[in-house]
């Protein structure tokens, strides 16, 4: 592996999706603006850092190695480290060139005997959480890996004391009800039947099982909402080949299909017991949610509405390292807002004509009414995210920062203050610089997008494209490896890398 980065003709796709084959950890020197002296603490993105096992190359974006960045705010510098997250797949592809796990949208080379039987690999690259004094890496089909917030060294995986279930499915993205601290989240099981498992976690980490959902045609699904009274889940008719799976014939993404003619699901599962209810309509796409809330009866729902169809958007994932597919296209959205009356109706309102997708808000507001939604928009030449949108949800006014030739990804929005009235503090937000071929990390004051950042911290190198992220308010103090001093990395490749194991734990 003698290079990490693709020509001088290379795509936008081709440069956001490149591989980063180092672990840095250096103090950020390029600085434009000035950092809020108030913003202290931790920012973590996480993404698959590199498709490839090996000199092997990977196609899907949901099969690359989960990479962890860590941004240090002490409100004068910032200080860049990251560390990929040390799973089977990967510590299997620093000593070899031969794809032995099967991916999401990869098989292996090998046709029927090579794959029937086999589960997706743990890639642990969707999401990085808070939970207890420790971070979890979330990859949906598996258990999370425990990741140590100061040095993001790779403690281990938890089942969470065994209460996972069968497949330890456990979604990459949980829900917090921010009275109680309390953290919602579900699984899916195809097998030994289908159903829709629910949980609570509480601030210790000890997780309760919840309700259980039978679903002879239960499709995939990515995301829910939390109110607080139910867990909300809309479930787009996405379902499994189940003979295509048995068969190992195609890839699991693949081997999921879009029946229109099944429409759409809303599902609401009280959190404290109770009868499920299920609401049918018509079919739509969507991946995420912003936010969900209770209106007395009434519970309502903020997401994107993706304006593409399932073909388009299975085939998308798979250009990755390729070529010979066409040029990838971000789909469109439209932001909208669901309200479920208690008789059963459902009322779709769009809230603006902006499209974007991984949609934020104030997590304050978690399980109750917001006002303000933050997504990065589409746009410009490349047609990626190039833009960060924000939507006063009750006006309609919807304001903007234009990154120019960017890919940028989800906003986090950082409150001033615990007390901070909604709105009123900065969105963090990781930005490629196409025509620098450099990341930055960007701070805006989320009152006024249009003015633009108030601070773009230049890394010295790219970040590849990647999909979810946490603050934490503590300023880590990661150790230095080995003694070496900031500003020193070190190469992840088979031939030149030393494998540190992680240290010893009690599970969780």
């Amino acid at each position: 592996m003698t290079t990490t980065r693709p020509g001088p003709s290379a795509t936008p796709y081709q440069q956001v999706t490149a591989p980063l084959l180092e672990e840095h950890d250096y103090r950020v020197t390029r600085i434009d603006g000035t950092l809020p002296a108030e913003l202290t603490g931790t920012l973590y993105r996480i993404g698959p850092g590199k498709y490839q096992v090996g000199r092997t190359l990977l196609h899907n974006i949901f099969d690359g190695d989960g990479m962890i960045s860590q941004f240090i705010l002490d409100g004068r510098s910032v200080r860049f480290r990251n560390r990929y997250v040390r799973t089977r797949h990967f510590e299997h592809g620093r000593g070899s060139n031969t794809i032995r796990f099967r991916g999401v949208g990869d098989q292996i080379p090998g046709g029927f005997w090579a794959n029937v039987g086999r589960l997706p690999a743990n890639v642990a690259n969707t999401n990085i959480v808070n939970c207890g004094d420790e971070l979890l890496a979330l990859w949906e089909i598996g258990n999370p890996h425990r990741i140590d917030p100061e040095s993001l060294d790779t403690i281990g995986i938890t089942d969470f004391g065994g209460r996972l279930g069968y497949l330890g499915a456990f979604s990459a993205h949980p829900k917090w009800d921010p009275a109680t601290g309390d953290m919602y989240n579900f699984g899916l099981d195809l097998l030994p039947t289908p159903r829709l498992r629910t949980f609570r976690v509480d601030r210790r980490g000890r997780l309760t099982k919840l309700a259980t959902v039978p679903m002879l045609d239960l499709p995939w699904n990515h995301d829910f909402a939390l109110t607080e009274k139910y867990m909300v889940f809309v479930l787009d008719p996405i379902l499994p080949d189940i003979t295509k799976i048995a068969l190992s014939t195609t890839s699991f993404v693949d081997a999921l299909e879009f029946k229109r003619h099944k429409g759409t699901r809303f599902v609401l599962v009280p959190r404290n017991g109770g009868r499920v209810r299920v609401l049918e309509h018509e079919a739509l796409l969507h991946v995420h949610f912003t936010n969900a809330y209770d209106d007395g009866d009434d519970v309502v729902i903020e997401l994107p509405r993706l304006e593409t169809d399932w073909a388009k958007l299975r085939h998308m994932t798979g250009m990755v390292n390729r070529t010979d597919r066409g040029i990838p296209e971000y789909p469109d959205s439209t932001l909208l807002r669901y309200r479920i009356t208690k008789n059963g109706r459902i009322i779709e309102t769009q809230l603006t004509d902006r499209s974007g997708e991984f949609p934020q808000f104030d997590w304050r507001r978690g399980a109750r009414e917001h006002r303000y939604t933050y997504f990065a928009g589409k746009g410009g030449p490349a047609r990626l995210f190039n833009s960060l949108v924000k939507v006063d949800t009750r006006t309609g006014k919807t304001t903007a920062c234009d990154l120019g030739p960017s890919s940028v990804g989800e906003p986090l929005f950082i409150p001033r203050h615990p007390d901070a009235a909604e709105d009123d503090g900065w969105l963090l937000a990781l930005n490629h610089h196409l025509d620098e071929d450099l990341s930055q990390l960007v701070v805006l004051d989320a009152t006024d997008l249009e003015r633009g950042p108030l601070a773009t911290a230049w890394l010295e190198h790219h970040i590849p494209w990647g999909f979810h992220g946490t603050f934490r308010h503590r300023i880590a103090t990661p150790p230095n490896r080995n003694g070496r001093a900031d500003g020193q990395s070190s190469s992840i490749t088979p031939t030149r890398c030393r494998i540190t194991p992680s240290r010893p734990r009690i599970g969780a």
